[in-house]
C-alpha cells in the first residue's frame, strides 16, 4: 500500500493503478531495465517519447534524474499544440530498493502549468518463476482523475516497448 501523502489526499481520485505483465525473461533483465542507465533509456517513456537519463544512483535513497523527450512528430506536435515544449525535466528519488525484487520510485510532478508540484510515488515488484517474471507496477494517482487516465495510457504505452522486446501476457 502506498502511504497517503498530503497531496493525495487532496486529489479526486485515491484509487491506485496496478498493471501487470508476465515476461519471458531473466529477473535480472528486467532489473537492470530499471536500475541503469542504459536499460532505463532503452524503454523508458511512451511510444513516441524517449529518455535522456543525466543522473542515476540506484540504490535506496538515490536518485534519477532525466528528460522526457517528444521524438516522433505527431508527439511533437500534440506537445506544441498543448502550449507544452517537447521536453521536460524530471526528477525522483528511489525511496525502496530491495534487488530483483522490488523498488520504489517516487517522481516529482513539477513540469505540469498551474499545478502545485507533488510527489507521486510507484511500486515495482518482481515474481520470478520458471523462465518468466510477473512484474507488478502500482501507480499512485494524480492530481486529477484526467491525469490519472493519461499516466495509466502513458505507462501501458511504455510497456509495449517491454512487450515487444520481451513477449507478454497481460493481466492488467
Amino acid at each position: 500500500m502506498i502511504a497517503i501523502s498530503k497531496s493525495e489526499a487532496a486529489r479526486p481520485t485515491k484509487k491506485n493503478i496496478v498493471i501487470e505483465r508476465t515476461y519471458k525473461a531473466r529477473l535480472e533483465e528486467l532489473w537492470e531495465l530499471w536500475t541503469t542507465k542504459k536499460g532505463f533509456e532503452s524503454w523508458w517513456g511512451p511510444e513516441g517519447f524517449r529518455v535522456e537519463v543525466h543522473a542515476m544512483d540506484a540504490r535506496e535513497g538515490g536518485t534519477l534524474h532525466y528528460d522526457m523527450i517528444a521524438d516522433a512528430p505527431e508527439q511533437i506536435a500534440a506537445m506544441k499544440q498543448m502550449g507544452r515544449p517537447a521536453s521536460h525535466e524530471t526528477r525522483g528519488k528511489f525511496t525502496e530498493f530491495k534487488p530483483n525484487e522490488r523498488l520504489i520510485l517516487t517522481h516529482m510532478i513539477d513540469f505540469i502549468p498551474g499545478v502545485t508540484p507533488y510527489e507521486s510515488t510507484m511500486i515495482v515488484e518482481f515474481f520470478p518463476s520458471g523462465d518468466s517474471v510477473r512484474m507488478v507496477v502500482t501507480l499512485e494517482p494524480m492530481h486529477t482523475d484526467e491525469f490519472s487516465k493519461m499516466q495509466s495510457m502513458g505507462f501501458t504505452s511504455q510497456l509495449t516497448k517491454l512487450d515487444k522486446r520481451f513477449g507478454a501476457s497481460k493481466t492488467t
